[in-house]
C-alpha cells in the first residue's frame, strides 16, 4: 500500500512539529511544506526530504507541477495563522487534496457555509483537530454526563502565560486571531459541546487584549469561564512553578484532564486517514461561539475571576 502522500503550510509555526509528528506516525510521506518563515529545520526530525518554499506562489506552483506528473497530495494540513486557513483550506481543497486544518478552523460561521459549498464541488473534505475530544478522561466524563439527568454548575479557567512577544504578533490582532476566547478558547468551548451538549445562550463579561471571560448555557450545564495570557492571573501555588493552569470545575469537584494530551494529534491523523475524523459539522459550534462572543455587549464587566471572588 502506497504511503498517503502530505503537505504542509504553516511550517514553521508553533503546532506545526506536532503535525509532521502525526503525519510520521500514520506512516504518511511530508513531501511539500511552505512558510514564509524560514525557521523550519525541525523538518530534518522528520521528513528532511520535503521541498520547502517560502514564497505561497511558489508553492502553488510546485503542487500543481506534482498534480500534473500523477505525484497526487492526499492531503494537505494548515498550520498557518487562523485568518489564513480559509484561503488555505479553499487552496488545499482546489488542489485536489483533502485539507486538515489546526485550530480554529475559521473565524466566522459564514466561512463554514462556504467551505461545505467547495467540499460539493471539489469531492474533497474538511478534517479539523478536535483533540480534547479524543482525550480518555474527556470521552468518560461525557460517558457519565450523558448517562444523568442532572444539570450541571461549572467553573472552567484556562490561564496560559506569554512574554511580550505575543502583543507583538498576529495573535494580538483580534482580526487576524479572533481575539483571545478564539485563539485559546475555542478548543476548551468544543470540549465543552461535546460534554453537556449544544449551546443555549451566553453572556460576555470581560474582552481584553490577555483576558476573556463569560457566561455559557449548554443543554445540560451553566458555565463560567475565564481566560488569560497575563502570568499574574497564576493561582500563587502555581506562580513561579508553571506557566500554565487549567481547571475544571463541575458542581464543585475538580475535573482532572491536565495530562494525556501528548499523542492526540497522532490519534487525530490516524482517524482522519479512517475517515472517522471531526469535520465541518462537528466543528461549528464552537466557532459560532467564538464569533458570537466578539459581538456580545459587554456585562457585568467587574470581578470576574472565580479563583478570586467570583462572578454571576
Amino acid at each position: 500500500m502506497n504511503k498517503a502522500a502530505f503537505a504542509l503550510i504553516g511550517a514553521a509555526g508553533y503546532i506545526a512539529p506536532r503535525h509532521m509528528k502525526a503525519i510520521k506516525s500514520v506512516g504518511g510521506d511530508l513531501i511539500a511544506a511552505m512558510d514564509t518563515k524560514d525557521s523550519v529545520g525541525v523538518i530534518d526530525s522528520y521528513f528532511p526530504n520535503a521541498a520547502f518554499f517560502t514564497e505561497f506562489e511558489l508553492f502553488d506552483r510546485h503542487c500543481d507541477l506534482l498534480r500534473r506528473s500523477g505525484q497526487h497530495i492526499d492531503y494537505m494540513s494548515t498550520c498557518s495563522p487562523n485568518y489564513l486557513h480559509d484561503a488555505h483550506i479553499r487552496f488545499s481543497l482546489r488542489s485536489d487534496a483533502h485539507a486538515i486544518c489546526e485550530k480554529p478552523l475559521v473565524l466566522e460561521p459564514s466561512d463554514i457555509d462556504s467551505l461545505e459549498q467547495v467540499e460539493k464541488e471539489t469531492g474533497k473534505k474538511v478534517w479539523t483537530i478536535l483533540q480534547l475530544r479524543l482525550h480518555e478522561a474527556v470521552r468518560k466524563l461525557k460517558e457519565r454526563v450523558s448517562a444523568s439527568n442532572e444539570r450541571y454548575s461549572c467553573d472552567l479557567t484556562y490561564i496560559t502565560s506569554r512574554g511580550n512577544w505575543y502583543h507583538n504578533s498576529w495573535k494580538s490582532d483580534v482580526r487576524k486571531s479572533g481575539g483571545l476566547a478564539t485563539n485559546i478558547g475555542v478548543h476548551f468551548f468544543d470540549m465543552l459541546t461535546y460534554i453537556f451538549g449544544m449551546p443555549k445562550e451566553q453572556c460576555a463579561h470581560l474582552r481584553e487584549p490577555e483576558r476573556a471571560a463569560g457566561y455559557l448555557s449548554f443543554e445540560k450545564a451553566d458555565i463560567r469561564w475565564f481566560l488569560s495570557v497575563d502570568k499574574n492571573d497564576l493561582p500563587e501555588n502555581v506562580r513561579g512553578k508553571k506557566t500554565t493552569f487549567r481547571s475544571l470545575q463541575i458542581d464543585g469537584e475538580e475535573f482532572e484532564f491536565s495530562d494525556g494530551f501528548t499523542d492526540l494529534h497522532d490519534v487525530s491523523y490516524k482517524n482522519i486517514l479512517e475517515g472517522n475524523g471531526f469535520g465541518l459539522k462537528d466543528v461549528r459550534p464552537c466557532i459560532e461561539i467564538v464569533s458570537q462572543f466578539r459581538e456580545c455587549i459587554l456585562t457585568n464587566k467587574g470581578d470576574i475571576h472565580p479563583f478570586v471572588k467570583g462572578y454571576k
